[in-house]
């Protein structure tokens, strides 16, 4: 199993930045990539972005394409989702996720952090 972790949630103000971190731990060894999703009430969660574990190839929903970006070091277990030019529209509950080889979804789930972009 893998456990995850987030930190970096926060209140920002409009056109601001934040760093969101995922610690993974455990059988990191079984990971194939990390995801980072989100959820607002009433919605479904989402996709945001999602890097591969070893080779770094990454992926972004259309809606934050040039405004995050999705990173990993694996050498200090760590994967962080950089987020600039907030919008209000990013408020959200951000949780990151782990795909583990042989597995077709994303099954491990962290607790998430709140998100909160303010105008």
């Amino acid at each position: 199993q893998v456990q995850l972790v987030e930190s970096g949630g926060a209140l920002v103000q409009t056109g601001g930045s934040l760093r969101l971190s995922c610690a993974p731990s455990g059988r990191t060894s079984s990971i194939y990539a990390m995801g980072w999703f989100r959820q607002t009430p009433g919605k479904e969660r989402e996709f945001v972005a999602a890097i591969r574990w070893s080779g770094g190839s990454t992926a972004y929903a259309d809606s934050v394409k040039g405004r995050f970006t999705v990173s990993g070091d694996n050498a200090k277990n760590m994967v962080y989702l950089q987020m600039n030019n907030l919008k209000s529209e990013d408020t959200a509950v951000y949780y990151c996720a782990a795909q583990r080889k042989d597995y077709r979804a994303y099954d491990c789930w962290g607790q998430g952090t709140q998100v909160t972009v303010s105008s």
